[in-house]
């Protein structure tokens, strides 16, 4: 008995052995049937998607962001009850200058993970972490003299008790910047359980050394120094597993340049997320500027949780191919996840009683008026679920180009910080203010990555030995609608005309006129629209394709072949995926690719036209009519291909063509020919032509 091996290969897109006709039908049913694979067709051991993969990652991280908000949560009520709003106030300023200064240490960490996933050895992800890990201990140090020697006007800006506090600061920031470089290594090779523990141990570690020191009686300034403890405690129990020494294969200008980008993305982020409390701080009294701080705590639980989503993405997609990636399916995983838990915390903070927060924190965090703490927590939490979404766009385009996406959020940082300054009357207003631009940057992150993004997910790379297609003679409009129409006329749209129009395009006589227009206006009942996308002009002829020629075509970007497609719709790679996935896929699609398949193995001819669109011969093509007849031509033997025929219609234009370049302008135009198609009827031509010629 023979087997089939269907390999992808740099020259030749397959290579098959010999198969029996009846042996193919019958290995092919029953593999899909009972989701076997014929020995050596069956794909290598199974891998794990990169969709699935983000999903479990950011369900091990949004684990470890659960116990770590747990914690945050049980520390920030621990200091707001034991220090009141005023004693909370000065405590939270503190630290939020050194959550400002995570730029410095979120961009070595970020960097770090993307050079690190892009390394395969363990020697060369040793050698590029260590000479990233020198610089980041040489930036931790600069800034925490930098603070140290700024300690006065600080404490002034922000109205604090003492400067001891920002000295302390300043300790905490010298071990900070290093600790990103170790945390970028750990999510770099995907190590997120330790990752989720070290962030638990932090957070374990502020509030067991702030509840420590406080029941000592050092009060602010023991909060701020177990803070300070904390980070150096996180850095010290996650060192990395390094391998031998060898040279650092990152070039120092692509280093520079990441980091560059992550310290514009970064400043962006970080001043987004904490310069509304440091601004609150110095318009508003303490005991105002204590509440803000602690309803923009909810802000930091949201945006742990959509971190845990970034946090996973971020590697995962550094270390995929273009053609993975490309899958729209990829980032709308990781907004899901992240809107799906923002929204749920959204809920969660406004039905919940403002008393119960009041009973938490403290009777001194009571507030009057229309707005109380769960309405001013639900439009915080609102609000950084928004801009959360924008964040997880930048970050997955940073993952595998410079995004220039970030100096948009940069800027938006400085919207933010002038409007806060500009409209800062009430605690509502100031929230009131980023909601409304947190809106306008998703829109201006979301529109241009949705235009790529709906861009053909894999651009078409001419091989080197490819050649134009060869044209073989000129054939009319009317003949490809008679041969599209003749493949779909089994459709249901067709029911009432079977019998009374079937020689009509059975039989189809291409010499009459009056033929031709009744199977023009037959056709145009299920495809009007389609047929209208077409480019006026559009030259259409017989063309001969080979097997060397199929890498160079590709299915339309529908529904039912993105999953064997994984991403790249080359017809070469949607016909291993459907072997390869046999299991995973609709068995209604299977079965029809399987009775196409019996009517090759039986050498039955006329199986239609396969009907390809493009540019020109040279350019790759899409096919517009026969996927299911192309992929079971391909899979059933070598010489399954010469039973279609194809009618390749081409135009400079086909750009136009939503069915040849799916962009968001394409689509506008499909949609505004749809409307202005609505007042044209085919049934009624078709049932006119019908009377005229009775």
């Amino acid at each position: 008995m023979y087997t089939a091996r269907i390999r992808p290969a740099a020259s030749k897109w397959m290579e098959l052995s010999l198969l029996s006709d009846v042996e193919f039908k019958s290995s092919f049913c029953a593999a899909y049937r009972t989701g076997a694979c014929v020995t050596d067709l069956s794909p290598t051991p199974a891998q794990s998607t990169l969709r699935s993969r983000i999903v479990s990652g950011s369900v091990i991280l949004l684990t470890g962001s659960g116990l770590t908000t747990a914690i945050n949560l049980a520390y920030n009520v621990a200091v707001a009850r034991s220090l009141g709003p005023r004693g909370y106030g000065h405590a939270t300023a503190v630290y939020t200058l050194l959550v400002i200064l995570s730029a410095v240490t979120l961009s070595f960490q970020i960097v770090s993970s993307k050079v690190v996933a892009q390394h395969s050895s363990a020697e060369d992800r040793s050698a590029v972490y260590r000479d990233l890990h020198r610089s980041a201990w040489a930036c931790g140090l600069t800034a925490a003299l930098v603070i140290f020697l700024f300690r006065q006007a600080i404490t002034v800006y922000l109205q604090l008790p003492d400067t001891i506090l920002v000295a302390l600061l300043a300790v905490g920031t010298a071990f900070y910047v290093p600790l990103g470089s170790r945390r970028g290594y750990v999510q770099g090779t995907c190590g997120f359980y330790r990752l989720a523990i070290n962030l638990a141990a932090e957070g374990a570690g502020r509030l067991g050394g702030s509840c420590l020191l406080l029941h000592f009686g050092f009060g602010v300034q023991g909060v701020v120094a177990a803070n300070a403890a904390a980070i150096a405690v996180a850095y010290l129990i996650i060192p990395p597993k390094l391998s031998g020494r060898v040279a650092n294969p990152l070039k120092l200008w692509h280093a520079l340049r990441e980091i560059f980008q992550a310290m514009v993305f970064f400043s962006g982020q970080v001043l987004i997320n904490n310069c509304d409390i440091v601004l609150v701080k110095h318009f508003f009294p303490a005991q105002m500027a204590g509440i803000y701080a602690a309803v923009a705590m909810v802000g930091r639980v949201v945006f742990a949780f959509s971190s845990a989503v970034v946090n996973t993405t971020f590697p995962l997609v550094a270390g995929t191919q273009h053609e993975e990636r490309k899958d729209f399916r990829v980032i709308a995983t990781s907004l899901l996840l992240v809107l799906l838990t923002g929204s749920a915390l959204a809920i969660g903070m406004l039905i919940t009683p403002s008393a119960l927060w009041t009973a938490l924190f403290g009777s001194g965090f009571k507030m009057a008026g229309a707005y109380g703490v769960s309405s001013l927590l639900a439009l915080y939490a609102i609000t950084t679920v928004i801009y959360s979404l924008s964040v997880v766009i930048i970050t997955f385009e940073m993952s595998y180009k410079i995004a220039n996406a970030s100096w948009v959020q940069l800027a938006f940082s400085g919207a933010v910080i002038a409007g806060i300054c500009r409209f800062h009357g009430s605690l509502p207003q100031v929230i009131d203010v980023q909601l409304v631009l947190m809106i306008i940057l998703f829109a201006f992150v979301a529109i241009p990555f949705l235009i790529t993004s709906l861009a053909d997910p894999k651009e078409m790379v001419r091989p080197e030995n490819y050649h134009p297609v060869r044209l073989l003679r000129r054939v009319s409009e009317d003949e490809v609608i008679a041969e599209f129409l003749k493949s779909d006329f089994h459709c249901p749209e067709f029911r009432e005309y079977r019998e009374s129009l079937r020689s009509l395009v059975e039989t189809p006589n291409l010499d009459s006129q009056t033929e031709n227009a009744k199977r023009r206006a037959l056709f145009f009942i299920r495809h009007l629209s389609l047929w209208k996308e077409i480019p006026t002009g559009a030259e259409w002829y017989e063309a001969e394709l080979t097997y060397d020629d199929l890498i160079n075509v590709r299915a339309f970007p529908r529904a039912q072949w993105r999953k064997p497609a994984h991403g790249d719709f080359s017809m070469v790679k949607i016909a291993d995926g459907v072997w390869k996935r046999q299991s995973s896929l609709d068995e209604q699609f299977l079965t029809k690719i399987a009775n196409i398949s019996d009517l090759i193995a039986r050498e039955t001819t006329g199986l239609g036209s396969v009907i390809l669109i493009g540019l020109n011969e040279s350019e790759p093509l899409t096919v517009l009519d026969g996927n299911h007849r192309l992929i079971a031509a391909m899979l059933a033997k070598p010489e399954g291909i010469r039973h279609l025929t194809f009618l390749c219609g081409l135009s400079p234009r086909m750009m136009e063509c939503c069915w040849y370049n799916t962009t968001l302008r394409t689509l506008f135009r499909y949609g505004r020919n749809i409307l202005s198609n609505m007042i044209r009827n085919p049934e009624a031509e078709l049932a006119r032509l019908l009377r005229d010629a009775s």
